[in-house]
C-alpha cells in the first residue's frame, strides 16, 4: 500500500473520513439527550429504554473488530463508502420509526455501519501518508473521535429544545452523502481483493458475535441485577465460552477473521492496554458528569452540554501543541503527563458536593480535555506506528475495539458502585446527621442552626420530609465520587506500564 502522491487529495479524502467518523460517534451521546422524548412518542417501557443506546454499542463493537478481514475484501475506500452510505440509510430509517422494535431493530444496522468506518479513520493515518505526516492526521482523527462524545451532550440538548428527536438522525444525511462522494473519489491507496471474502471462517464470526454482544449485555445487566442473578450468569457463561471459541479459531487458522497474534507485539499490546483505560475514562466521566448535572443539579441537556463543552474546547486548544510535540519527544513523558492529567481530572471530581455547577467542573474539565489528547497520540502510534502497511487495519480495529471494551467495562464498574455504595451513604448520612455533625449537615444542605455536634432529639415528620429528598441526593452525589475516585485510580494505576513504552523502531 502506497499513499498517493497527491497531498490536497490525501488531505480531502482524509478529511472526509474523519467527518464520518465523527458523525458515527457522535450519533451515541446525541441520542441521549432526547431519550424521554423519543419514549414518550414510541411508548417505550421503561426497562428497554436503554437499549436505544445498547443495540447501537452491541453492533458498533461487532464491526469494529471485523474491520480488519472487511478492508482486506473490500479495500478501505469501497469499505467506508459502503459503511457510510448503509450509516446513512440506517439514520433515515431510524428518523422513520413508528415503533420501539423498528427503531432498535435499525438502530443495530446503523451501529454495525457506524462501528466500522471508526477503525479505517486510524488506519488511514498511517497508510495514506509519510511519517512526517502522520502525527497531524492521527491528531485530527483522534481528536474528533474525542471530541464527539463530549459535544454530543450539547448538540443533542439544541436539537431537544429546538426541534423534534427525529433531527437527531436526520442531521446525518446529507453530510454523509457528501463525505461519501468525497472518500469514493479521494481515498485510493489500495484496492480490493474478493478473494479473501471466500475464506470466510464462518465459525469464527459466530463466536466473535456472541463474545461481543453477552459481553456487552453481561456488563450492561449486571450491575443492576446483580453480578449473581441467573441472567447475569447466563450472559457471563455464554461471553466466556464463544469468546474462548473465538480466541481458538482466531488462533489456529492461516488467514484469521481477527488476527489476534498482533498482541504477542509487546508494544501493540502496551498500546492496546493504554486504549483499553482511555475509554474507561472518556466514557465514563461523559456518562457521570451528565448523570450528576441532570439528577443532582437537575439542569435540562441543553444547560448540561453547555457545561460539559469545556472538555471539547480544552482538547481542541490543546491538539495543535499535542500535533507539535508528540514527534519531537519520546512517548513516555506526553503519555505520563496526559494520563496523569487524566487521572487527576477524575479525581478532582470526585471531591464534588451538590452546588457544584460550571465554575466548580471548569478545572477538571479542562485538565481532562488536556490530557486526552496528550494521551491519543503517542499510544497511537505506539501501537499502530510500528505495524507493517498490511497489518494497520486489522491492528487499528483491535486498538479501537481495546478501547470500546474499556469504555463498557468502565460503565458497569461506575454502575455497580453507583448500585452498591448509594444505600450505604444513605445509613452513614443519617447516622452522621442523628448525631448533630454540622459537616454532613452541611454536605446534605440542611440547615445548620439544629446541628451543634450533640445528637439530635427525635426528628419530627415535617422535618424528615424535608430531610429525606435531600439525604437521597447527598448519597448519589457521595456514591458518583466513589466511582470518580475509583475511575481515577484506575487510570492512576495504568502509568506502571509507562516504563516499558517505547518509540517504533524499539527507541526508548
Amino acid at each position: 500500500m502506497v499513499a498517493v502522491e497527491t497531498p490536497w487529495r490525501n488531505w480531502l479524502g482524509f478529511a472526509a473520513m474523519t467527518t464520518g467518523m465523527f458523525l458515527a460517534i457522535l450519533d451515541i451521546q446525541i441520542v441521549a439527550s432526547s431519550l424521554l422524548d423519543i419514549q414518550l412518542s414510541l411508548k417505550i417501557p421503561g426497562p428497554r429504554l436503554s437499549y436505544i443506546q445498547t443495540t447501537y454499542l452491541i453492533a458498533e463493537v461487532i464491526a469494529i473488530a471485523l474491520t480488519g478481514w472487511l478492508t482486506r475484501v473490500m479495500s478501505t475506500r469501497w469499505l467506508f463508502v459502503a459503511a457510510m452510505t448503509g450509516f446513512v440509510l440506517a439514520s433515515a430509517a431510524c428518523a422513520a420509526s413508528t415503533t420501539y422494535p423498528m427503531l432498535y431493530g435499525f438502530r443495530f444496522i446503523q451501529g454495525l455501519f457506524g462501528g466500522a468506518i471508526i477503525p479505517l479513520v486510524f488506519s488511514a493515518a498511517f497508510l495514506m501518508f509519510p511519517p512526517r505526516h502522520q502525527p497531524l492526521a492521527t491528531v485530527i482523527g483522534g481528536g474528533f473521535a474525542m471530541l464527539a462524545p463530549t459535544v454530543g451532550p450539547y448538540i443533542g440538548g439544541w436539537i431537544t429544545e429546538h426541534l423534534s428527536w427525529h433531527w437527531l438522525f436526520l442531521i446525518n444525511i446529507i453530510p454523509g452523502f457528501v463525505v461519501a462522494g468525497v472518500a469514493s473519489v479521494c481515498v485510493t491507496f489500495d484496492r480490493p481483493d474478493w478473494r479473501h471474502a471466500r475464506k470466510l471462517d464462518v465459525l469464527a464470526l459466530v463466536f466473535i458475535v456472541i463474545f461481543l454482544t453477552t459481553l456487552e449485555l453481561t456488563l450492561k445487566e449486571a450491575p443492576k441485577l446483580g453480578w449473581s442473578s441467573p441472567l447475569a450468569l447466563t450472559f457471563g457463561l455464554a461471553c466466556v465460552a464463544s469468546g474462548a471459541g473465538a480466541i481458538y479459531r482466531c488462533l489456529h487458522q492461516t488467514e484469521p477473521l481477527v488476527d489476534l497474534r498482533t498482541f504477542r507485539d509487546p508494544t501493540f499490546a502496551i498500546g492496546a492496554w493504554f486504549s483499553f483505560v482511555l475509554g474507561m475514562a472518556l466514557f465514563g466521566s461523559t456518562y457521570m458528569l451528565p448523570l450528576f448535572l441532570g439528577i443532582v443539579r437537575q439542569l435540562g441537556p441543553l444547560e448540561i452540554g453547555s457545561i460539559m463543552i469545556v472538555t471539547g474546547a480544552a482538547q481542541l486548544l490543546t491538539a495543535p501543541f499535542a500535533a507539535f510535540a508528540e514527534p519531537r519527544l519520546p512517548p513516555r513523558p506526553m503519555t505520563a503527563v496526559g494520563y496523569s492529567l487524566v487521572a487527576a481530572g477524575l479525581i478532582w471530581n470526585g471531591f464534588a458536593t451538590y452546588a457544584w455547577e460550571f465554575d466548580e467542573l471548569l478545572a477538571p474539565q479542562m485538565l481532562r480535555g488536556v490530557g486526552f489528547m496528550l494521551c491519543l497520540l503517542p499510544v497511537t502510534r505506539l501501537a499502530l506506528g510500528q505495524l507493517a502497511p498490511d497489518s494497520i487495519p486489522n491492528g487499528s480495529g483491535l486498538f479501537n475495539l481495546m478501547r470500546n471494551i474499556g469504555g463498557a467495562v468502565g460503565l458497569a464498574l461506575i454502575d455497580t458502585v453507583i448500585e452498591n455504595r448509594a444505600p450505604l451513604h444513605v445509613d452513614k448520612i443519617v447516622a452522621r446527621l442523628q448525631a448533630g455533625d454540622r459537616d454532613m449537615a452541611a454536605f446534605v444542605g440542611l440547615p445548620l442552626e439544629r446541628f451543634t455536634g450533640t445528637p439530635l432529639a427525635e426528628i419530627d415528620q415535617t422535618a424528615r420530609e424535608i430531610a429525606e429528598p435531600l439525604v437521597r441526593r447527598a448519597a448519589t452525589v457521595a456514591s458518583l465520587n466513589d466511582a470518580w475516585l475509583l475511575l481515577g485510580a484506575v487510570i492512576a494505576a495504568s502509568l506502571l506500564a509507562v516504563p516499558f513504552m517505547k518509540r517504533p523502531g524499539g527507541e526508548r
